[in-house]
């Protein structure tokens, strides 16, 4: 297994995600990766995305996924957008398209970032 740091960007992880309608079964999370997590997932055959010139990947579970606070205590609530976190996951066998997939273990919460959905701030 390895580990990879980055802010989230998405997540998914108290409740399976809904795509176009449909529950996938599968709890995730989206992470803009730091570079040094970005090299380590591609020399392993991951493949990334560029957006807004940062690497992101998706991992995911079938199962809920257990969630640790910095100091490796049980995590109660939302990891929220612009959180820094690191993921433990484990990689699948190689795709010839689609590259090897990263499935997530565990999560530990480095930094919760202050991001109230709704709140416009001082906007």
């Amino acid at each position: 297994m390895s580990v990879a740091i980055g802010t989230v960007a998405f997540e998914s992880l108290r409740k399976t995600d809904v795509y176009n309608g449909q529950d996938t079964g599968k709890y995730n999370i989206t992470l803009a990766l730091e570079q040094d997590s970005a090299d380590q997932l591609e020399s392993e055959g991951v493949k990334l995305r560029i957006y807004e010139g940062q690497p992101q990947r998706k991992f995911a579970s079938k199962f809920m996924v257990e969630v640790f606070d910095s100091e490796g205590n049980p995590f109660e609530g939302q990891v929220t957008r612009g959180s820094k976190v690191k993921v433990l996951y484990s990689t699948g066998k190689p795709h010839p398209v689609h590259g090897v997939s990263p499935y997530l273990v565990k999560l530990k919460v480095l930094e919760l970032a202050d991001n109230i959905a709704g709140d416009s701030g001082d906007f």
